[in-house]
């Protein structure tokens, strides 16, 4: 298999373990946690994993440069501000309309990349686009969601959550030279945990609700998906595939994230939705198909 193929797939991979992450939060809710309880334990138990993949793999310390350390901690950032304001968009949002609003990070990343490059889209990247935003809006269902009662927060928190991973797409997808996949996870999880820390509920640490009660498998399930997979798949295959088509290969978390919605929660999914799931597929195969086809000829 084509090696830029198998980093496009480790993107779809770490996309799509994103996409359950707001299922796992609605079922720890149920069981009467906050969404701010769940967020934090999911970078609790993330950060330690990390740290025992660290202890485990890592005999010494890596020597980073200035920028190296600056993308880390950004990185660190952005992954932390991404699940913060998601979780608080399911305080105020559905979980369809939650999605579309953090979907919106493809267009958002991939303006950012253009600018960045100063460049256009391509043409596929363009058709990519259409595809997504149709799809977006189909597989969601928000045409059958009354919009007049969302609280203003809904729709702040939940572009806030957009342009955040859209973000963090970006600098995760620059090299950072003298360290390894695994390290710079541990110390992108150690920012977020930091920054979790400050914002929103740390105290379930010390109070015995993490440990003693249904969070930690909670915690185990969002950290595993939502910090490790993710995080190690995009480090390694982000600087190869680039910021912009990061964001379109990304897609695959929308349809993830409705189909789990509906075998979990048992949410409705309709032949609107399904077509609209298979129209985000396109879109985010597209650019990869037609640049393999242009290598062909």
């Amino acid at each position: 298999m084509n090696s830029q193929l198998i980093y496009a797939l480790l993107i779809v991979i770490a996309s799509s373990s994103y996409g359950i992450l707001s299922t796992i939060i609605k079922v720890a809710m149920g069981y009467g946690f906050t969404s701010a309880e769940a967020v934090t334990s999911q970078y609790v138990v993330g950060f330690i994993l990390a740290l025992i993949l660290f202890l485990i793999t890592q005999r010494t310390m890596p020597r980073l440069t200035k920028a190296g350390v600056i993308t880390i901690i950004f990185a660190g950032i952005f992954t932390s501000t991404t699940g913060i304001v998601y979780g608080k968009s399911l305080d105020y949002l559905p979980a369809s309309l939650a999605v579309v609003m953090l979907f919106q990070f493809t267009w958002i990343g991939m303006l950012i990349d253009c600018i960045r490059r100063k460049r256009l889209p391509s043409r596929p990247e363009g058709f990519s686009l259409l595809f997504l935003f149709a799809g977006t809006i189909l597989s969601a269902g928000v045409l059958d969601v009354d919009l007049s009662n969302i609280p203003w927060q809904g729709w702040v928190f939940g572009l806030a959550s957009a342009l955040s991973f859209a973000i963090f797409l970006q600098i995760n997808s620059r090299q950072v030279e003298g360290i390894s996949t695994i390290t710079r996870t541990f110390f992108m999880s150690f920012v977020a945990l930091i920054m979790i820390s400050i914002f929103l509920t740390p105290e379930i640490i010390w109070n015995g609700t993490l440990i003693q009660t249904n969070l930690l498998w909670f915690g185990l399930a969002l950290g595993f998906f939502g910090i490790i997979l993710p995080i190690l798949l995009f480090s390694i295959a982000g600087p190869k595939v680039g910021g912009g088509l990061s964001s379109i290969l990304s897609a695959m978390e929308l349809p993830v994230a409705i189909l789990a919605a509906s075998l979990v929660l048992h949410e409705k999914l309709t032949m609107l939705q399904i077509f609209g799931i298979v129209l985000v597929l396109i879109g985010m195969t597209l650019p990869t198909v037609l640049a393999q086809r242009k290598k062909l000829i």
